[in-house]
């Protein structure tokens, strides 16, 4: 397997093509050549083209390696404003891929720039919906939305989440309306749809089976969510986008509005204001949906003094999950 290695030096990085092989037991590691200090004058191409045979079936992992960091070292040369939710690292991050979202993803053809976005699409769906239950696989997702092949063994009611989900996701891109009330029961209505009959705000109370928070009683659901939505719009420019999702999304889930169809609708909103502000639309792992859901839970304790207010004590863990979770999703999506 061939990677590339990092040494420091001082305030320098050194980069090298490694290679490592296992023999009789022992995993032996061969440096292939030196990249030298500069990571934006390291061509992946030229290096596929030299060392084919070596780096065939490390091609992708390599190739994010040095988009990454070449826009990371970009972002560090800017002077950004320090935030109170993110680490200066994290911050520049965030930075590397919103610029290379606007000065490479979006510079691409309308074509390309489709197929990716579809395939993000089919990504998230299955990731979303899998999170609540749903047990269809990407692959069969893929089949169901480019070649209309209905799973086999497969709920109707699945069927729907997923392409319910596609269409929300279609109507909400395309339509680029303010965040408000109406916008969020609408986008709740095409996820539910042919699921529940139940549309709108929940008119009775709710507890969540296994879980510690306490959902907004009935009578002040409309009061609580345009509380927040009020919050949101004036912290806008106040708080990070991505910490501004994070906030958003888990206070939502506590006023829990709907019968049915609360995550999914919380984290396509969460999206929803990421793409407002300028940033990529995210997905959330379902492979990681313990430490997901513990994050949640773990910030409920901010709540104690307030839907609005933010105690970072509690919020921090949920604010790191979401940024690795932006972090590895980008690069696995979005990278050309």
């Amino acid at each position: 397997m061939a990677f590339i290695h990092v040494k420091r030096i001082g305030d320098r990085k050194y980069y090298t093509l490694r290679i490592s092989i296992r023999k009789d037991g022992r995993v032996i590691t061969k440096d292939i050549c030196n990249l030298g200090s500069d990571i934006s004058k390291i061509d992946i191409n030229s290096l596929e083209k030299k060392y084919h045979t070596e780096i065939r079936k490390s091609y992708n992992t390599i190739h994010k390696f040095i988009e990454s960091n070449h826009y990371l070292e970009m972002a560090k040369k800017f002077k950004l404003k320090s935030s109170p939710y993110f680490s200066n690292e994290q911050l520049n991050e965030i930075e590397a891929i919103r610029i290379h979202f606007h000065s490479r993803f979006l510079k691409l053809d309308k074509l390309t720039q489709g197929e990716v976005m579809e395939n993000f699409l089919i990504n998230f769906a299955v990731n979303s919906t899998s999170i609540e239950g749903n047990t269809i696989t990407l692959k069969q997702a893929h089949n169901l939305f480019k070649e209309d092949i209905i799973p086999k063994n497969k709920s109707l009611r699945e069927v729907h989440d997923l392409t319910n989900t596609k269409k929300a996701w279609d109507y909400l891109y395309s339509a680029k309306l303010e965040l408000n009330e109406d916008l969020i029961c609408r986008i709740h209505d095409m996820l539910v749809e042919n699921i529940d009959q139940r549309k709108g705000f929940r008119s009775h109370n709710i507890s969540i089976l296994g879980q510690p928070f306490k959902p907004s009683p009935a009578m002040y659901v409309a009061i609580d969510l345009k509380l927040l939505l009020d919050w949101c719009k004036k912290s806008k420019g106040e708080i990070h986008p991505l910490a501004l999702a994070t906030f958003f999304h888990h206070k939502f889930e506590n006023i829990h509005p709907f019968s049915d169809g609360n995550g999914r609708t919380g984290r396509m909103i969460m999206d929803y204001i990421l793409f407002q502000s300028g940033y990529p639309p995210m997905v959330i792992s379902r492979r990681f949906r313990k430490e997901y859901l513990a994050a949640l839970n773990n910030a409920d304790k901010s709540l104690a003094k307030g839907l609005t207010k933010v105690e970072m004590e509690h919020y921090k863990g949920l604010v790191d999950f979401i940024f690795s979770q932006f972090k590895l999703s980008y690069w696995d999506s979005f990278l050309v």
